[in-house]
């Protein structure tokens, strides 16, 4: 009797613990990014998700989430502007890597000219601290000639620069680095498109990504032309000692992840992977198009699921899941998601607020303390293009700039949804995790009037002085 008891208490407890493990991961689905969503990568650190993907422009842009579904609705943040002509335009394949304290940022960019694609070459900058939204400082350019999709890896010690080469096929290169900002040999070719499913479109083998595990190496590559419903993913193991050598790698002769017609997913590829924020479940990034027609643009969208293990060691990524399904998030992530943000200056430590809830044209914006009240909190809406409209919960209308004055001092107020570019703004990152909220029509800041700390003390737009009256911090509220 005393046995049966034990038994049941046991199922009871195990069925408490999942019950637990249920409620605190938040289900979410994909896209995790609809807007600007290819060549995703995603990192866990310190409480958050950062996810940062191709932007197409001279600009890069990190979102910041506690929830993996949270991403779809965080705001886009610029940590990085293309700072020469050089290397100023076409930004793809950005990549995130917490390296000696500091966060390393790699790249693909091109120069301003009419035909950026063969100017594009692989750069990396340095942060100058612990947090991923920087500020980045321009560390170096990677390589003298063409080379996409650069990641770093540190096998057995050394760390290694994979990127991808186009010598009439496009192949998959590695070289030694003596830090993460500076190559130390040659580069030496390690996977080359020779089975027909890396042949579809074009002949393509690049998107290296290293995944590590339990003393194993594997590298997962995108195969065959973006540009095709075909692109999928294809797989190396590190079987030998040198992983700038091909020999030291056996390629799987059939592709590990691809298009599901039955699930609508189309050009799966270019991936990242990510642990949970409990270490205990293995997930990847990928972008992938919703129809077999569509092609290698800002259509595609970035999408996350777990992934499981072969008996032999090695990953099972499966089959892409259709978009918009269910998902339960990953293990160890707090319940739950939020859509909506409160904006704190950083002198005052009081929030953007609409005065009396006002669902008026015209009602003014200003700061008061931080209340929870839907007046002062607003939804980050990304448009595509880098810019965003702050809706206000209360009112459902958004910041405005009036009468789309340039005028230092106009005055940021609310307004219907009108679509011009008065009520868009940009946020750039400062430090400390404050961003300035800029216009995109006047390129001025939202200010604080004279930098009162005073409850009602309006909000405005000014030349950007750089002071903590014109920084604010974006909250999940």
């Amino acid at each position: 009797m005393a046995r049966r008891l034990l038994t049941l208490l046991a199922a009871l407890l195990l069925a408490l613990s999942l019950g637990q493990s249920s409620a605190q991961a938040a289900s979410f689905a994909n896209p995790v990014k609809a807007q600007k969503g290819a060549d995703p990568w995603i990192v866990h650190h310190d409480g958050n998700y950062y996810l940062i993907s191709t932007s197409w422009t001279d600009v890069i842009t990190v979102r910041k989430s506690p929830t993996l579904g949270g991403l779809a609705t965080a705001p886009s943040v610029q940590v990085w502007k293309g700072d020469a002509a050089s290397r100023c335009c076409n930004i793809w394949a950005p990549e995130l890597h917490y390296l000696g304290g500091r966060w390393y940022l790699y790249y693909v960019a091109g120069q301003n000219i009419a035909d950026y694609n063969p100017t594009q070459r692989s750069h990396v900058l340095e942060s100058a601290g612990s947090d991923p939204m920087g500020p980045y400082s321009y560390k170096g350019q990677l390589n003298s000639a063409w080379m996409l999709d650069p990641t770093v890896a540190t096998i057995n010690g050394q760390l290694y620069l994979f990127g991808s080469v186009n010598g009439g096929t496009q192949n998959i290169v590695a070289a030694r680095m003596s830090n993460p900002y500076t190559v130390s040999s040659s580069f030496s070719t390690v996977s080359t498109p020779t089975y027909d499913w890396e042949r579809q479109g074009g002949t393509v083998n690049e998107g290296p990504e290293i995944l590590q595990r339990d003393g194993r190496t594997f590298l997962v590559y995108s195969a065959s032309g973006c540009w095709t419903p075909d692109y999928k993913l294809g797989q190396l193991t590190l079987t030998g000692s040198n992983p700038a050598a091909a020999s030291s790698w056996t390629k799987k002769s059939a592709p590990v992840f691809q298009r599901s017609d039955g699930n609508g997913v189309y050009g799966p590829g270019h991936n990242g992977f990510f642990t949970s924020p409990d270490g205990k479940e293995s997930w990847i990034v990928y972008h992938a198009n919703d129809s077999a027609s569509e092609g290698c643009d800002n259509g595609r969208t970035a999408r996350a699921q777990k992934f499981t293990w072969n008996a032999d060691g090695s990953p099972n990524l499966g089959t892409p899941v259709r978009l918009g399904a269910s998902q339960s998030g990953p293990s160890g992530e707090p319940s739950a998601v939020s859509t909506t943000y409160t904006v704190t200056n950083r002198n005052s430590g009081k929030c953007l607020d609409l005065a009396g809830s006002s669902t008026a044209d015209g009602a003014a914006v200003r700061q008061y303390a931080c209340n929870g009240g839907a007046n002062q909190r607003w939804r980050l809406e990304d448009l595509g293009d880098d810019t965003h409209r702050l809706v206000n919960v209360a009112s459902g209308k958004v910041l405005d700039t009036e009468n789309c004055s340039s005028a230092d001092g106009a005055d940021l107020r609310q307004w219907s949804w009108l679509n011009n570019t008065c009520q868009r703004f940009r946020f750039i990152a400062t430090d400390g995790g404050h961003v300035r909220i800029v216009n995109q029509a006047t390129g001025k800041v939202a200010d604080v009037a004279d930098c009162s700390t005073a409850d009602g003390a309006d909000v405005r737009q000014w030349s950007w002085l750089g002071n903590a009256c014109q920084q604010w911090r974006l909250n999940p509220a």
